[in-house]
């Protein structure tokens, strides 16, 4: 089968489309064609080791020191299924599905992948396409994970930093739906967009300090970790969260005096969450935003555009 292995760290040309063998699926596994497959910043950060300095040790010890452990990448996926193990008893082949592959040294860049019956996978929606799909697992999911731990309620007022990508764009959605009032953080060229998915208010990063305002909120979440605490803390209530989707310290911290609450890391996926998530989907509030897709041979200038920090939503790989 094909797929797109990383021969050592860096640019994207270290990225190769290859013939590696087509995995065969044990008792309890599915095999998977894969039609869909995003290339998210966490793709782009395992490619080419740019995390944040406290992170860099555990993302060695994770991912490798003079190459890639798991050279394939890809953390979601959606697809049809080609064949079952004996013991499997919840899919079948044909079933179109989607899934997780965080647990499972990623691997989702490639023509076939298999998957444990019992993982982070679900039957996919007939209405929905493999595209839109496949950005669920991750992206959909995080940002339900973080405003779940932010414990969200209706009336309250949430700030989402990052509002234009893919954790963003389906965080408005999701704070949204749980009924908060929202403001999006975005650029200038984004404002239209996240205005149409929901936002109350749009704040435009190059024309205004979201700090600087008055403003204050409930929940704050910074999707693409590029704020701190420090700066924001002043912006949260007593009792508020601030949520990010990159390491804390000593992460979940709770600020006794004021009882506002830190919570970072890595968001936890599951079958629960994606099945929530399809259900959004077929009640028409929750879409997922599109900006490119490019064929799997060409994931190398998929992960050039993502490198450029500027995508809208979800950039993704598709397969025939």
């Amino acid at each position: 089968m094909k797929a797109i292995k990383a021969t050592r760290f860096g640019s994207p040309e270290v990225l190769q489309y290859v013939e590696v063998e087509k995995p065969t699926p044990k008792d309890n596994e599915i095999l998977v064609k894969v039609c869909a497959t995003p290339v998210n910043v966490g793709d782009s950060r395992m490619r080419s080791l740019d995390v944040p300095a406290i992170a860099w040790l555990p993302a060695r010890i994770a991912l490798g020191f003079s190459k890639p452990k798991n050279p394939i990448y890809g953390m979601e996926l959606a697809g049809v299924v080609e064949a079952v193990g004996k013991a499997v008893k919840r899919f079948k082949v044909g079933d179109q599905v989607l899934a997780s592959t965080m647990k499972l040294k990623f691997g989702a860049h490639a023509e076939y992948k298999c998957l444990p019956e019992d993982g982070v996978v679900v039957t996919k929606s007939i209405n929905m396409s493999y595209e839109e799909a496949a950005t669920l697992s991750i992206g959909a999911s995080t940002a339900l994970y973080f405003l779940r731990k932010g414990n969200i309620q209706p009336g309250q007022k949430v700030l989402i930093i990052g509002a234009s990508g893919s954790v963003g764009t389906f965080a408005v959605q999701l704070a949204k739906y749980f009924g908060a009032e929202v403001t999006g953080v975005c650029s200038t060229m984004n404002i239209d967009l996240v205005k149409s998915l929901g936002a109350d208010k749009v704040i435009d990063y190059t024309q205004e300090d979201f700090t600087s305002n008055g403003e204050t909120y409930d929940v704050i979440f910074d999707t693409v970790y590029k704020t701190t605490f420090s700066r924001c803390k002043s912006l949260l209530v007593n009792r508020g969260y601030y949520l990010t989707v990159g390491p804390v310290v000593f992460g979940p911290i709770h600020l006794m005096a004021t009882g506002k609450t830190v919570i970072g890391g890595n968001a936890v996926q599951s079958a629960e969450q994606l099945n929530f998530l399809k259900k959004l989907y077929e009640m028409g509030r929750l879409k997922p935003v599109i900006d490119r897709c490019y064929p799997l041979e060409q994931a190398a200038e998929a992960h050039r555009y993502v490198d450029q920090g500027h995508k809208k939503g979800n950039v993704v790989l598709t397969l025939k």
